[in-house]
């Protein structure tokens, strides 16, 4: 049985709303624990999570050059 629908038949909540709202950001439960980072790199990316550090590079973005 996968977890969404063990969730599902055990809380009665889905993945999803029925009805999303545009523009409303919405995350799904997560299947296995994530990957954290230490505390101290957490605190350096601004997150614990890997999969979301995401850094800003401003105007070097795509460039080149």
């Amino acid at each position: 049985m996968k977890l969404n629908d063990l969730i599902n038949e055990q809380y009665g909540l889905s993945m999803l709303p029925e009805n999303p709202v545009y523009a409303m950001a919405y995350v799904p439960f997560q299947a296995q624990p994530p990957k954290t980072y230490s505390p101290d790199q957490g605190l350096v990316s601004g997150t614990m999570f890997p999969k979301l550090d995401k850094p800003f590079y401003g105007s070097k973005c795509g460039d080149n050059t």
